[in-house]
């Protein structure tokens, strides 16, 4: 039998980005970081990270209370969750509205990139600086988580 007559397999068509694959793998990250944080309260167990800013000044820092605050989103308290850290609720809250976007405009077959303006990310900056003061001001003792 002549080896030029027999059919080529057929090509399996790669992805041309990884982005996929990033998608994939950050998705199951989440997923299992919130299983882990659901079944254990920060306040009863140890093995959570400790805020090196926070042991070394005992200020708190812009993400100090944000696992206790991911802890109460997943259980459905939106108050308590606000009370341990606003500034990572009201940021939440932003990323899920800029990926369902993305997401919107991916379903649609438009231009989606996950590009951040440097407007927005000054504009970050300077609201988890002027929130990380206020926190630490006795007159603003109710931001503290």
């Amino acid at each position: 039998m002549n080896a030029g007559s027999q059919p080529l397999p057929p090509k399996i068509a790669v992805s041309s980005s990884p982005a996929f694959f990033a998608v994939i793998v950050l998705t199951l990250a989440a997923l299992g970081s919130g299983a882990v944080l659901f079944f254990f309260d920060p306040t009863k167990y140890g093995f959570y990270p400790v805020c090196l800013f926070h042991s070394l000044t005992g200020w708190n820092c812009p993400g100090c209370g944000g696992t206790r605050a991911a802890y109460q989103l997943l259980h459905g308290h939106l108050l308590r969750a606000l009370r341990d850290n606003a500034l990572f609720v009201v940021m939440l809250t932003g990323l899920a509205m800029w990926s369902l976007r993305w997401l919107v405009r991916k379903m649609r077959n438009q231009p989606a990139t996950f590009n951040v303006p440097a407007r927005a990310w000054w504009w970050f900056l300077v609201g988890a600086l002027i929130f990380t003061v206020l926190r630490n001001l006795p007159a603003f003792a109710w931001l503290s988580p």
